[in-house]
């Protein structure tokens, strides 16, 4: 079964193409006309081994949270495609990732319960041009569209840059872990109601 997903958004607002590939070796073309959201989605890719491309143009000229939301709308989505019907997979995903003296602690479980729990404080406002407030933005449409429970939470840290960086590379820990397939149990549902569709 091929884990591969292909999503278009297009809105008034943005224009969106994504390909991802679950068994991947984290090759990454990424171009959504905001820097510093490339760079996270880089770390996500590469970390996870996902093969990603990633396309998109927004209103930027206003501020860059249409694209930042709509992105991790459509990369959620590209996500939920791709696992299908969830069987066979690890489910749960956890990882502690440093980045110099930040430590962030990220647990997934692919459950199809959207949810985002967020605990992420950043001793500034702004990375260079970039609002800081946009990371929970992302994270929650990335988590609701991709149909998982998602905990962030940063541990401790000085630096905004690091801190969330630090929570992207443990994202791509914890997912690689949970979207991986599970060997002993290859075809069965990884829930006790058999199920995790909606």
């Amino acid at each position: 079964m091929k884990r591969t997903a292909q999503v278009q958004r297009t809105t008034a607002e943005t224009d969106i193409a994504i390909t991802l590939n679950l068994d991947g070796q984290g090759v990454a073309n990424i171009d959504t006309g905001v820097g510093f959201l490339n760079h996270m989605l880089d770390q996500l890719a590469r970390h996870g081994l996902f093969d990603m491309e990633i396309h998109a143009r927004g209103d930027t000229v206003i501020d860059d949270h249409h694209t930042v939301e709509d992105v991790g709308i459509a990369l959620g989505q590209a996500f939920h495609q791709s696992l299908g019907d969830r069987r066979g997979i690890i489910r749960f995903g956890l990882a502690c990732v440093p980045l110099d003296e930040a430590l962030s602690r990220v647990v997934v479980d692919l459950s199809n319960r959207p949810g985002l729990v967020w605990k992420v404080r950043f001793p500034t406002q702004k990375l260079g041009h970039f609002d800081t407030e946009l990371f929970k933005e992302w994270f929650n449409a990335f988590a609701t569209n991709a149909g998982m429970t998602l905990h962030v939470e940063n541990l401790y840290g000085d630096n905004s840059h690091h801190i969330i960086e630090s929570c992207f590379k443990g994202l791509a820990v914890a997912l690689r872990q949970g979207c991986a397939p599970d060997p002993r149990r290859p075809t069965g549902v990884p829930s006790t109601k058999g199920t995790l569709t909606l």
